[in-house]
């Protein structure tokens, strides 16, 4: 920028997620002239540390899920606090706006608030600067398109009477760059329709577009995909893998891990044991939020007997918050992070988070959440952190493929410099083979 343009304007609005929930959209307008939004995705399996997402809590609206009082903050003490900042000075912009928060977990103005005005002002600073939102966060260098993962399958929080396992899903990472794997995925996907069908299961889907059939058993949903990645034409375990999200929280009581669909009760010691079978039948190369939020000795114990097999991913366990990732350095839990925005709150907090796990020789999963938007920012930070991994949901419903829309559009733009992950994202099969 020849003269640094700054911020003349924030706004926000309430409008309605995926799920048809509200969540906020924020507008920056500069000096310049640019006027650029960004909106707040929701989850719905959330980790007890995250950030904290401000609800109206008046039962007359959305069921108490408005956020009036976010867009208010925006509206107020957001807009005058950056008001007339450099656009481009994105730490400094973060930092003013937890400074202005004033507590640790973003709950006076919001996380929702926060993020939408946090991203909302890197978008704008992009475009002032004539780059791609992934070059102006991830520099020149910015070139590896991630693999997708897609979530195909879902129980859990996802998917009212599916399997106890959240997500399940494929991993083409034998694809040559990422059009292709967006191809082998949605091939699969419509194969998989077709195997539940034949098997008499519901090909409804959830809220991340995966089917969500009632299933005997958490294997027999595994045996289906593998059926269905067979079916349209592909070698299981080198065109696409599989990766799980069990969301172990979601089915953890009482210390014990409680799987309905398998008729079983299981100690955390018996649960690592459960997931190693699982690694060596299926040969899985990431398994995220194997246990339960606060069991990290658990996590301890099952990466040490797993670590060199497969993708340890923590979630809920870390937040994407810098604290509990050096924790789980500290401790030897996972070694792979799941990288939210709107856990941790601000762009430049999530950048830092992401700096820490590859210094620690963690790998990053760049990630939706259930309740998503049209915003498809995601997927220029997937590109900008170069982590080379992704997961958006399954390849379908809007909100989920806009993001693996613009990865193509990004790879279109790159040209010859594009580059895939492939199965170089994935540091333990190197270990396998």
């Amino acid at each position: 920028m020849s003269k640094r343009a700054v911020i003349k304007a924030i706004t926000a609005d309430e409008i309605l997620d995926s799920r048809g929930n509200p969540t906020v959209d924020v507008t920056v307008t500069l000096t310049s002239g640019v006027m650029v939004s960004a909106s707040v995705p929701s989850g719905a399996s959330t980790g007890e540390f995250e950030a904290v997402e401000l609800r109206d809590g008046d039962r007359t609206r959305y069921g108490g899920k408005g956020v009036l009082k976010a867009v208010k903050h925006v509206n107020g003490e957001i807009a005058w606090a950056l008001n007339g900042m450099p656009v481009d000075d994105q730490r400094r912009i973060d930092e003013k706006l937890i400074e202005t928060d004033g507590s640790d977990s973003k709950s006076v103005l919001g996380a929702n608030a926060i993020l939408g005005a946090s991203l909302a002002c890197a978008k704008a600073a992009a475009i002032e600067t004539g780059e791609p939102l992934f070059r102006y966060l991830g520099g020149a260098n910015a070139h590896v398109l991630p693999v997708p993962m897609f979530n195909v399958l879902n129980g859990g929080k996802h998917g009212d009477d599916g399997p106890d396992v959240q997500e399940f899903k494929l991993v083409p990472l034998g694809a040559p760059t990422f059009r292709e794997a967006l191809r082998y995925g949605a091939e699969t996907y419509h194969a998989l329709g077709k195997v539940l069908a034949e098997a008499g299961a519901s090909t409804n889907v959830g809220d991340e577009g995966g089917y969500v059939p009632q299933l005997p058993s958490n294997a027999a949903a595994m045996d289906l995909i593998l059926k269905a990645i067979e079916r349209a034409g592909y070698r299981p375990g080198e065109d696409i893998a599989i990766g799980l999200d069990p969301a172990a929280s979601s089915f953890y009581k009482d210390g014990r891990y409680i799987l309905a669909r398998d008729g079983k009760t299981l100690t955390s010691e018996q649960m690592i044991d459960y997931w190693s079978d699982w690694v060596s039948r299926y040969l899985l190369v990431s398994l995220e939020d194997p246990l339960a939020d606060n069991d990290w000795k658990g996590f301890a114990a099952l990466t040490k007997a797993l670590g060199d097999r497969v993708q340890v991913v923590g979630d809920d366990l870390f937040v994407t918050n810098r604290k509990f990732l050096q924790r789980g350095i500290d401790e030897h839990c996972c070694n792979s992070i799941l990288i939210k925005l709107n856990q941790i709150g601000t762009v430049t907090e999530t950048l830092d988070t992401a700096e820490l796990a590859f210094s620690a020789g963690y790998t990053c999963l760049v990630s939706h959440r259930s309740g998503e938007t049209e915003d498809t920012s995601i997927a220029d930070l997937a590109v900008a952190l170069g982590c080379g991994q992704i997961k958006s949901g399954a390849p379908a419903r809007g909100e989920r493929v806009a993001k693996y829309n613009r990865l193509l559009a990004i790879e279109r733009l790159l040209g010859d410099d594009a580059r895939y992950a492939g199965r170089s994202a994935f540091r333990q099969l190197q270990a396998r083979s």
